[in-house]
């Protein structure tokens, strides 16, 4: 049992000194890096479904998810606003993965536990279901080249980076919106 005890906490310890995380991957490409996705498939990451953005008050600047309300990708700015990523109207909640006769227990968070926080860095008590704490560290997106193209079953609230056209694309259910920053 000792032995389990300290191997648990050798583990832990372990994660927790390095506080960075690939997914798919053996290694971080650089030390300023918090969590890096594997390049090798098309994949995304899905964003957390709300029930209504405007309702979550502990929200803190820079949080992302996928409003159920409207259909959309947004983020909280620091002016207490949230920024619709998605433009296009016309998402949907029909999610490629999930029975329809499970539909509405997922929206009445039968399948979720409020609670539950993942914090990748020094633990701290922002609100969140992946919370990367560090403040000199930031996430890489996965990268997904024509991301219409090569995502088969995209599922709403998906985000990716196209490398290619060095933008952020949001999937809102129905279409990709893409995103472009300043050129370099």
């Amino acid at each position: 049992m000792k032995k389990i005890i300290f191997s648990a906490f050798f583990c832990f310890s372990f994660l927790y000194s390095y506080a960075q995380v690939a997914i798919g991957k053996t290694s971080i490409t650089n030390t300023s890096v918090s969590l890096e996705f594997s390049e090798a498939e098309n994949r995304g990451l899905i964003l957390p479904w709300v029930n209504d953005a405007q309702a979550m008050t502990d929200a803190v600047p820079g949080t992302l998810v996928y409003d159920l309300k409207d259909h959309k990708v947004k983020k909280k700015d620091k002016l207490g606003n949230w920024f619709d990523f998605s433009v296009n109207t016309s998402g949907t909640t029909a999610h490629p993965f999930i029975p329809l006769g499970d539909w509405e227990d997922l929206q009445r968070g039968k399948f979720s536990n409020p609670a539950a926080k993942t914090s990748i860095g020094t633990p701290g008590n922002t609100p969140g279901i992946l919370v990367l704490e560090d403040k000199n560290k930031g996430m890489i997106l996965p990268k997904v080249v024509n991301p219409h193209l090569n995502i088969i079953n995209p599922a709403p609230g998906m985000i990716v980076f196209d490398p290619n056209t060095n933008q952020i694309c949001v999937y809102n259910g129905a279409v990709w919106t893409y995103w472009r920053g300043p050129s370099i």
